[in-house]
């Protein structure tokens, strides 16, 4: 079975095309700055993104001969864990998602390139809002706003799969507290393969990141927004893309912070600290969960690479459990292997409704 998968990030779009289990290609592809400032919504990149990834498949000399196209799922209305044909009912709702992201050309793309292939079927696994949360957990001080998830449920779900092959478990049998570090980052207690309790990672929940605010002091936060200083696009801008690392230091690359840490710089290595300790509070959080029950910690996404964010992690968490790194993330694969099983008939294939 030809399977091609799509993953649309940020500022690049990661593509791989397998036949069944076997990765033939995978690609990475970076679009400028300057490309995306040309388009004023994401999702006026659809034709730029699709191009690219088509171009790309003709230049490394595949066909368009797919079986299946699989996409990164974007931010419609809270669902169960698994595998979805894509329809119309799921296209209308991302074409007006939650909130505005990459991911939501995902699906797009993928049913757009699988209608011009005779016989192709197009998916998506896991996106962003999988809601598993305990009833328990959506309880919040106001009820107008209860407790919501975005999360990475794909990779985190893939890589604490791994963990559990690896180590010879059942993930259905285990407690692992999973956090994905990228420019957001995302946490999650998988309970006995569920996550019943994780972070909304793009509207203000958890610790702050290398370009997202996080949790902030509510009353503060409400006075500077009708402090007249910004508009509402400006708000959600300031807390989603421009706070963070990025708006203490002036950048979002770890890897720049720790550069100026070993030059002697004592308010990176402070922030980045702060980071780290902000991070390790959230991931304590967890606990509560499942009475304090905890098999393993595991530490994923860009951000994992990181020994200096690992190193600090590890010393603050590990009263938890055992802390185990898996540096990146596996997000194609998940996308292709998750079809490619339920193609096979050895996992449901879920209908959007």
């Amino acid at each position: 079975m030809k399977i091609l998968a799509i993953n649309p990030g940020m500022i690049s779009t990661k593509v791989g095309i397998f036949q069944d289990e076997e990765l033939l290609m995978h690609a990475t592809l970076n679009h400028p700055f300057e490309e995306l400032c040309r388009y004023p919504f994401i999702m006026d990149e659809f034709d730029y993104r699709k191009e690219k990834i088509l171009e790309e498949i003709k230049r490394q000399g595949y066909t368009m001969d797919f079986d299946v196209i699989v996409g990164r799922g974007g931010l419609v209305k809270p669902i169960e864990s698994g595998v979805y044909e894509l329809n119309e009912k799921v296209i209308e709702d991302t074409k007006n998602p939650r909130l505005h992201h990459a991911c939501n050309l995902g699906s797009l793309i993928a049913l757009s390139i699988a209608r011009e292939i005779k016989g192709c079927r197009a998916f998506t696994v896991d996106p962003g809002v999988v809601d598993e949360l305990d009833d328990v957990a959506r309880i919040t001080g106001l009820p107008e706003l209860p407790h919501q998830t975005i999360w990475h449920a794909l990779n985190q779900r893939e890589i604490a799969k791994r963990y559990c092959r690896e180590h010879n478990l059942k993930y259905e049998e285990q407690d692992l507290i999973v956090c994905h570090m990228g420019s957001g980052i995302s946490f999650a207690m998988h309970h006995h393969g569920r996550a019943i309790e994780c972070s909304d990672a793009l509207s203000g929940d958890g610790p702050f990141s290398p370009s997202r605010a996080g949790m902030l002091p509510t009353a503060a936060l409400v006075k500077l927004c009708y402090s007249g200083q910004y508009t509402e696009a400006e708000m959600l801008r300031k807390i989603n893309g421009h706070s963070g690392l990025t708006a203490h230091l002036g950048t979002n690359d770890v890897r720049e912070v720790e550069r100026r840490i070993a030059e002697g710089d004592q308010k990176a290595k402070l922030v980045l600290d702060a980071m780290i300790y902000s991070i390790a509070r959230w991931l304590a959080s967890l606990a509560p969960s499942t009475n304090g029950h905890v098999d393993a910690v595991i530490l994923t996404g860009a951000i994992a690479h990181s020994q200096y964010v690992t190193d600090g992690l590890r010393q603050r968490v590990s009263f938890l459990a055992p802390v185990f790194v898996y540096p990146g993330e596996d997000e194609l694969t998940a996308l292709a292997m998750n079809v490619l099983r339920a193609m096979r008939g050895e996992q449901e294939i879920n209908v959007y409704s």
